[in-house]
């Protein structure tokens, strides 16, 4: 999986760089645009149109039989049993092609997670570094060193938590920063990327050490450390907005997408 996640996070960090000097929400909206259009490709190619085209006739039927004969309880009682089966058969339809988009899409979300759902840190306004420690961890021990980049300040002494095991540092960017902070767990140096300043950039998520978790968190570099589990920076949420309005990076990625669709499924030639 990883070879698979750095090809998509280089091409997506391609068109962002493309983008960079627009609004977040226009380079999502083209990329939402595309691949609404795209799903309704693969949704075209992977379902049988033929099949779909007789059961939404069929429940066109049953919804003008329930208009013309609402006055008619058996007309009305069969029409109904009729468009409950049409829309049975319709789900099975789409099943497949559903199926052939889950993966593909499932990936792009969880990559364009670190582009759109997180802003950087504010200069000047303090955050929380946290490292989760691996079962076994001793609070008396000594924690971690840490090393921050120019422009990133080192705010406090560690804070440990027994009981969840985490150990957290207080930061504050200086300036505008693209770096990595760097922890020495033993004999180990584990490094942590860190995003400070006004442009929206790439922004990733945890650090973690277990291969399945980072399946989900794929935008930074697995822990090499036993002794750590993950390390999380407090990164502000970041919400697109468009005329005004501000919403999660998901609600606009899907509405664009839905009405790419929609208004492109006479042009490809597909039902849905």
């Amino acid at each position: 999986m990883e070879p698979i996640n750095a090809a998509i996070d280089g091409l997506l960090k391609l068109y962002f760089a493309v983008f960079s000097w627009a609004p977040p929400i226009a380079g999502l909206a083209v990329l939402s645009a595309i691949i609404g259009a795209a799903m309704l490709w693969v949704f075209g190619k992977t379902s049988d149109q033929k099949r779909m085209k007789q059961v939404k006739r069929r429940v066109y039927a049953s919804l003008l039989e329930l208009r013309v004969f609402s006055d008619e309880p058996a007309v009305s009682w069969r029409a109904q049993k009729s468009l409950f089966g049409a829309n049975l058969r319709y789900m099975g339809l789409a099943l497949m092609p559903a199926l052939w988009m889950a993966v593909p899409m499932v990936l792009l979300i969880i990559h364009l997670e670190s582009f759109y759902s997180r802003a950087p840190l504010e200069v000047g306004r303090e955050a929380i570094v946290t490292m989760g420690m691996a079962p076994g961890w001793d609070a008396r021990s000594p924690a971690p060193a840490v090393t921050a980049p120019a422009g990133v300040e080192i705010a406090g002494p560690p804070v440990r938590v027994e009981s969840a095991r985490e150990i957290s540092w207080r930061i504050v960017p200086r300036a505008e920063v693209s770096g990595q902070l760097v922890f020495r767990v033993g004999s180990t140096e584990v490094a942590r990327g860190i995003e400070a300043g006004r442009r929206q950039r790439y922004v990733g998520g945890r650090n973690v050490r277990s291969t399945f978790a980072s399946l989900w968190e794929p935008a930074q570099p697995r822990i090499a450390s036993d002794a750590v589990e993950w390390i999380e920076v407090d990164y502000p949420e970041a919400a697109p907005g468009m005329f005004g309005v501000r919403l999660n990076w998901l609600v606009w990625f899907f509405a664009i997408s839905i009405v790419a669709a929609l208004v492109l499924k006479k042009r490809f030639g597909v039902v849905i």
